[in-house]
């Protein structure tokens, strides 16, 4: 388990890095604090604590040189292409950044312009989701969170809430509220609802659709749907999911449920490369956008955007007043605090860029994958995500099976990994997962020349295993 780490035993921490042998003492060195090299130190000879804390101090460098040492058998993030997550930006954000780095951002009181930045991004993503800012009365509302997990749990809360409010009005029964979405769904939707215990209703993908299907989703809805979650740029295959489409049969049929439209990945790259395609708020049954600003919104993790439709459609008692940061504030997240180098970020990039430099790199981003796409289909996979901007700039792809290939797309994957490259592969969602794919997310810093040189690691990688017979292949995968 990554994430959830468990703490050892006092036998497991301080038993020998290899069995039957014990720890290895090969004496101190001189102690010359002011000249010795950091190579040269005691430190250097000493395994770095890793269950607790040292008693003692050690020199700034020092420490700075073992931690980097440490950090350096991570991969290169550039060539992580499982990652939605930003890995690029310019050295002036890094450095206001940086400077932001001692600031609370929740302590509006002593960093007031910081929130007024953090209002200013509220109001532009509301207006590229076209919002309703007609009426001085019913204008939507929006927060900064750490990302789209925080911002998904925010949406879950107001829409639970709401219902409830509605079914205790009407003197009904409120303890069994329920959701609808795709099986293709991102795992922070599933922890949504199992923390706020709402029951999970899922529309499932098949061999050949891996988005959710409109009708159907519509026809789950009952009295204890609290909403539908509808994907702007799935992870598993990047397609857009037919918000429009549920709308309107929510429309036509007079069904009061709403829509949470969760573009996670495809909020920042759909109204730059389709602003035609309605999925946002110009759909009437769309109450609430979550948004990734560390993905396509270019910005390094973490930081996440939510925008309602109109105060409406987040109840007042989700909201606490507080005053002992020294003025009254409202505030609705999850955590309390956080840092503020995040939300400036986002703040530069959208000014930096404007909507001309976010449509220049997301219509090169698609060009991009769609060059990966023709080259990988030459090469014989089977092309599973869609191009010319109808989904987010990826490829999903996975081995023609009328090739009879003696090995998987996990296969593929590790050789890859001797290459350094980082692409991921997985089963499909629930109900499909018999289908085995692999997918290259393209992202800003991956330009057309490393697109290249991923192409023919691939060709390399295929002959490779093309080479090899079965009992090689397990040796090798071992």
């Amino acid at each position: 388990m990554v994430h959830l780490a468990s703490i050892p035993s006092d036998d497991v921490a301080q038993a020998p890095l290899i069995e039957g042998m014990e720890k290895v003492n090969i004496g101190q060195p001189e102690e010359d604090e002011a000249s010795t090299a950091i190579y040269g130190s005691r430190y250097a000879s000493e395994e770095l604590p890793v269950h607790e804390m040292p008693e003692k101090e050690m020199p700034k460098e020092i420490a700075y040189r073992l931690i980097k040492d440490d950090l350096s058998l991570d991969g290169n993030p550039m060539l992580n292409l499982a990652s939605f997550v930003t890995t690029y930006m310019e050295d002036e954000v890094e450095k206001l950044m940086a400077e932001a780095l001692p600031k609370n951002f929740i302590d509006y009181e002593e960093y007031p312009q910081t929130a007024e930045i953090q209002n200013r991004c509220v109001s532009m993503i509301a207006r590229l989701f076209n919002a309703p800012t007609q009426s001085n009365d019913d204008t939507g509302m929006g927060v900064s969170t750490v990302g789209s997990s925080e911002a998904i749990m925010l949406g879950v809360l107001a829409m639970k809430r709401r219902w409830q409010n509605k079914r205790k009005s009407e003197g009904k029964d409120y303890s069994k509220p329920n959701l609808i979405m795709n099986s293709a769904c991102q795992v922070c939707w599933e922890k949504a609802c199992r923390y706020f215990e709402v029951e999970e209703r899922y529309v499932y993908c098949t061999e050949d659709r891996y988005v959710i299907d409109p009708e159907e989703a519509v026809n789950l809805v009952d009295e204890n749907t609290i909403g539908i979650c509808a994907i702007i740029g799935t992870t598993y295959t990047g397609q857009y999911e037919d918000v429009k489409a549920i709308n309107d049969l929510l429309l036509k049929k007079n069904i009061d449920c709403s829509i949470h439209v969760d573009a996670a990945s495809g909020g920042f790259v759909a109204p730059f490369v389709v602003p035609e395609l309605a999925w946002d708020f110009r759909l009437e049954k769309v109450v609430s956008i979550n948004v990734s600003g560390h993905k396509y919104g270019l910005v390094y993790p973490g930081v996440g955007w939510v925008v309602w439709r109109s105060p409406e459609f987040l109840p007042k008692e989700l909201v606490f007043n507080i005053n002992y940061l020294g003025a009254d504030q409202a505030s609705f997240t999850l955590n309390f605090s956080k840092g503020a180098s995040q939300v400036i970020g986002q703040y530069y990039q959208m000014i930096r860029l404007g909507k001309r430099g976010y449509r220049s790199i997301m219509m090169n981003l698609t060009k991009t994958a769609d060059y990966l796409a023709k080259c990988l289909e030459q090469l014989g996979f089977i092309i599973m995500s869609q191009g010319a901007g109808q989904g987010l700039p990826l490829v999903a792809f996975r081995l023609d099976p009328a090739k009879g290939c003696h090995y998987d797309e996990f296969a593929l994957a590790h050789h890859l990994r001797e290459r350094g490259w980082v692409v991921p592969a997985y089963t499909m969602a629930p109900h499909s997962e018999q289908l085995k794919l692999m997918r290259v997310v393209v992202r800003e810093d991956f330009s057309r020349s490393r697109c290249d040189t991923l192409v023919k690691d691939f060709k390399l990688a295929c002959q490779t295993l093309d080479n090899m017979d079965r009992n090689s292949l397990q040796r090798h995968m071992k």
